[in-house]
């Protein structure tokens, strides 16, 4: 006779278990790519934390020296910056290709991006510019931290409101933006530090006033300026363009490959040059269309 075997003897069949543990050790790994980046994203902004902080020292200590060497702390400070901005636009890339966006690094990329687009920045060009030129106490000093201060709070900003926007239900409240995946609403943080990081890189030299004499101050005042633009440019509603649906078609994605082609091969052989041009057009392409738009004549329409 043989013996009854109870249901709970029998084996049972686990879903997953046709995915062998290769596989989702492989599917577990894929969720690191981004983070990956977003990691090396903060050390690009550690980085220029650190050679802005030892350019400025070697300012104080003064000498020819020591300022060619601070140049040359600013400019690998700046070109961090420029990495970092790359890394940041491939770890969101790369998890939507690769279905790993989580939680966890949405909130990681918003901070990587605060340290490194928002604080590095703003101590970068303080250090570069107006915080060599103006002495301590003086109005065009205080000026100075309050301006790069205002850039940090408006970087902050702009990323919460990109959150919000990109979280929120589809119903929108009244008065509120709608976002669309083709533009952002603002100055992205990464495009307005792009430019900061171009600037230097373009003239690494310190603008203090044993080299620049008298131009050094006109040079501070047009800085502070330029950033004040850059952190109201962050908090507008002008419309930039996001670049999401770059690459996927089939014919976008041929002419995607050879504009980076192209811009890779140039940015490597004029860097100081196309990587300015860049990004002032980039910045400035919202509003040359706002203008044309308003420039442009309405077409009235005769009652009959």
């Amino acid at each position: 006779m043989r013996p009854i075997t109870h249901e709970s003897a029998i084996p049972q069949v686990d879903e997953q278990s046709n995915v062998s543990p290769e596989r989702r050790g492989v599917r577990k790994g894929l969720y690191l790519i981004p983070s990956a980046f977003t990691a090396a994203n903060v050390g690009m902004g550690f980085f220029a934390l650190m050679g802005a902080l030892r350019g400025f020292q070697l300012i104080g200590i003064g000498g020819e020296e020591n300022l060619l060497r601070a140049a040359s702390l600013f400019d690998n400070a700046a070109l961090a910056i420029g990495w970092a901005v790359l890394f940041d636009m491939l770890d969101g890339r790369i998890a939507r290709m690769t279905r790993t966006t989580t939680e966890i690094g949405v909130q990681f990329d918003s901070i990587a991006d605060v340290v490194t687009f928002g604080i590095a920045p703003a101590v970068l060009v303080y250090a570069w510019s107006y915080g060599a030129i103006f002495t301590d106490g003086s109005n065009g000093h205080k000026l100075g931290w309050f301006l790069s201060f205002m850039y940090v709070v408006c970087g902050g900003f702009r990323l919460a409101r990109f959150n919000v926007q990109a979280t929120r239900p589809r119903p929108l409240a009244e008065g509120t933006v709608k976002l669309d995946k083709k533009s952002f609403v603002g100055l992205p943080i990464p495009a307005a530090a792009a430019l900061i990081a171009a600037i230097i890189h373009f003239n690494p030299t310190p603008l203090t006033i044993p080299v620049f004499h008298a131009d050094a101050i006109s040079l501070g005042i047009g800085i502070m300026a330029l950033l004040a633009l850059l952190s109201f440019l962050m908090v507008s509603n002008l419309r930039y363009t996001s670049f999401k649906s770059v690459g996927t078609g089939r014919r976008s994605t041929r002419l995607a490959i050879l504009l980076v082609a192209a811009a890779g091969m140039l940015i490597y052989l004029f860097s100081q040059y196309v990587l300015l041009i860049i990004s002032v057009i980039y910045i400035v392409h919202p509003l040359v269309l706002r203008l044309f738009s308003t420039l442009r004549p309405r077409a009235t329409t005769h009652s009959p």
